[in-house]
């Protein structure tokens, strides 16, 4: 091995640690006490319900376990958006769970809250995966309510979603196990089966305080709307369960009668793996997002027996585009290529060479191609971004880049095979959306440490504010010192940078997830099979499109 491949190794194992740190930061929720607390109650966390729900030793991926970070300081966080949401198997069965994190203020939902409960209802939407949620909030976090509460996509979405959900078959299960109040209450009930616990579960559209206040009424909340009242007086709830754990085992009984799902069809033999070594990625990719490398490296690592079917190898080489298998699955494979590429000269166009990770106008035409050839054969697609925009320039405009770039847009947008995302390093632009950014309804989206997302690189992007403020400064009488100008250059760009880190759009839910380069092959995997619950329903389409 090289010095570079060395250091690029030790730069992404270093990486990969903050990532797991984080991790295990946040999978405390509120904290160590708030767990006691619901311990002492005889309650299990949002995630000890999970993995007891789960099949145990079965693979798993969370959604948006960065949701809310570095969010909602003034309001003491959000960790994990106080929800945790897990794709996995319940008695075989692939399924969604969704479970209120009652250590983070109560399970209250904060704005991220709802847009991630709001993602999990999407991809079982999308893949028309059964969906559990396990219940456990004080309802609509007030201070925010603004935010929360009114628009299209806030709260009341859930229900709506409910309501199409249960139109389209897609089974929904909620155990009640803590509080559920308020416009909180419909959700449960709007699912096909209810549980709760006794004496630690609850419903009511208005507790036993707001209760008296409204009506002059005096009740305790258990008689109100606990287990007993519920289930034997209301019929609101289906099943009583003893405690958390009898709970969960009756919705293993319940998943486990559930008949078997039309499929999709989506190729599929015995996986194999790699032949070349997976770890090796970390000494492949490079530790500065401006160096180049060669992207079939890491796509040899991830793909089955390492065998790809290049398309169209000798054309538009900035883009990578052929065949292979995932974990078994067949797959097409759409990659931004960050090697300097020479191209074969002629008589009408002499030899260039093209910077990797830009997009050109023979590299957009032929991957709307190989989109179009995906959709006919149907092959799911997975999109390796290391991508730094379209190709500028005079030469590029008059070629047409426009309209080449917005022909690769058109073949993502009406794409119907499902789409997966991958966020390998540079994300920037328009180049995000034509590499099927979150804007293009990938079925799931994530990022290895290395990524960057942002219209542009800090570096750039910090360069065209300076002088935006500089020639502000200089207007108002202000002399600009080189000393100041590095300054404010530096003060911008580490503004910048900090925006361009994969935490801040995981925490926005921009992507559904940092993972650990080697998981990449699973999360693929499992989101291949979870849209092989979805049979295609419509034809592939370009509409009109400028040949």
């Amino acid at each position: 091995m090289d010095i570079n491949f060395n250091k690029n190794e030790d730069h992404n194992k270093l990486l990969l640690s903050e990532l797991k740190r984080r991790l295990a930061t946040v999978s405390i929720g509120g904290g160590k006490k708030r767990i006691e607390k619901l311990h002492q109650k005889g309650k299990l966390t949002a995630r000890e319900r999970i993995d007891f729900l789960l099949d145990d030793k079965s693979e798993t991926i969370e959604i948006g376990a960065f949701a809310g970070e570095g969010m909602y300081a003034e309001h003491g966080g959000c960790p994990s958006g106080g929800v945790v949401v897990k794709m996995g198997y319940i008695k075989g069965k692939q399924c969604i769970v969704v479970a209120n994190d009652a250590t983070v203020k109560a399970g209250a939902w904060f704005p991220i809250t709802g847009k991630k409960n709001l993602r999990a209802q999407e991809i079982a939407i999308e893949n028309k995966l059964p969906i559990i949620y396990l219940v456990d909030s004080a309802g609509v976090y007030l201070p925010l309510q603004d935010e929360i509460f009114p628009d299209k996509e806030h709260f009341g979405r859930i229900f709506r979603n409910n309501a199409i959900m249960s139109s389209m078959g897609i089974t929904q299960i909620a155990a009640v196990m803590g509080s559920c109040v308020a416009g909180g209450a419909y959700l449960p009930i709007m699912s096909d089966e209810a549980l709760i616990v006794d004496k630690t579960g609850s419903i009511f559209l208005a507790g036993s305080y707001l209760v008296k206040a409204a009506i002059g009424e005096h009740i305790d909340n258990e008689t109100l709307g606990g287990a007993t009242t519920h289930c034997e007086i209301s019929g609101v709830t289906d099943y009583k369960a003893k405690d958390d754990k009898d709970a969960l085992d009756t919705i293993k009984n319940i998943i486990d009668k559930i008949g078997d799902y039309d499929k999709a069809g989506f190729n599929r033999i015995p996986s194999k793996k790699p032949k070349d070594n997976p770890e090796d990625i970390y000494g492949v990719l490079p530790k500065s997002r401006a160096d180049q490398y060669d992207m079939y490296q890491i796509i040899s690592r991830l793909v089955d027996d390492s065998d790809f079917e290049e398309y169209k190898a000798g054309y538009g080489q900035t883009i990578i585009t052929g065949y292979a298998r995932i974990d078994g699955w067949a797959v097409g494979i759409v990659a931004n290529q960050r090697k300097l590429v020479k191209t074969t000269g002629s008589k009408t166009k002499p030899t260039e060479m093209q910077f990797g990770g830009v997009i050109y106008n023979d590299s957009a035409d032929k991957a709307t191609r190989f989109i179009a050839n995906c959709n006919q054969k149907k092959i799911p697609l997975v999109f390796l971004q290391d991508v730094t925009g379209f190709m500028v320039g005079s030469k590029s405009e008059h070629s047409g880049i426009i309209k080449d770039g917005a022909k690769m847009v058109n073949a993502v947008s009406n794409s119907v095979v499902p789409k997966f995302t991958i966020i390998i390093g540079n994300s920037y632009g328009a180049g995000n959306y034509a590499m099927c950014g979150k804007a293009y309804d990938p079925r799931l989206i994530v990022a290895w440490p290395s990524a960057e997302l942002a219209v542009m690189s800090g570096n750039s992007a910090a360069k065209v504010l300076l002088q935006i403020e500089k020639a502000s400064l200089e207007k108002s009488g202000e002399k600009i010192t080189a000393e100041k100008e590095e300054a404010l250059f530096n003060k911008i760009k580490d503004r910048y940078d900090n925006q361009v880190s994969p935490y801040y759009a995981a925490a926005r839910l921009w992507t559904d997830a940092i993972i650990d380069p080697l998981d990449t092959r699973k999360w693929i995997s499992m989101g291949i099979e979870a849209a092989n619950h979805a049979p295609i329903q419509k034809p592939f389409n370009l509409g009109v499109l400028q040949v």
